[in-house]
């Protein structure tokens, strides 16, 4: 069987949009799906976390009138509430972000599951690596 090509990626504008809760075009259905599901997904979504977060971060750092250290541990409070917040609702936000791009509500945290099931599989059997033998 020939190896699936990479879904195409959205522009750096496409992905801010994205990251900030905008849909991207259909054509780029595949790489949403790609980027929930696929391994480091919890590091893209807390990326994005972080990405929603920055306005108000600088915000809090650059107009609040009070000492800078202040503002500095405002704006450190204040990203990791964010990202306790973020990762408290990780997986409905994805699921979210896999809807809005046309698929069934589940699918992420089914292919993640299958995903998992696999390479757990895989870890057993030292003799099936990648998809070898007969478990395809």
């Amino acid at each position: 069987m020939p190896p699936r090509s990479a879904p195409r990626r959205p522009t750096p504008l496409q992905w801010v949009r994205y990251a900030l809760g905008g849909g991207l075009p259909r054509e780029l259905s595949p790489w949403v799906l790609a980027d929930t599901t696929g391994p480091g997904w919890v590091r893209r979504h807390l990326t994005r976390a972080v990405v929603q977060l920055l306005p108000v971060l600088v915000l809090c750092v650059v107009a609040v009138p009070v000492p800078l250290v202040y503002r500095l541990s405002a704006a450190v409070g204040g990203l990791l509430m964010g990202l306790v917040f973020s990762l408290a609702f990780m997986v409905e936000t994805t699921e979210h972000r896999v809807a809005k791009a046309g698929y069934r509500a589940g699918t992420a945290a089914r292919m993640r599951e299958e995903r998992a099931e696999r390479e757990q599989l895989e870890r057993r059997s030292p003799y099936r690596r990648n998809g070898a033998g007969s478990f395809d």
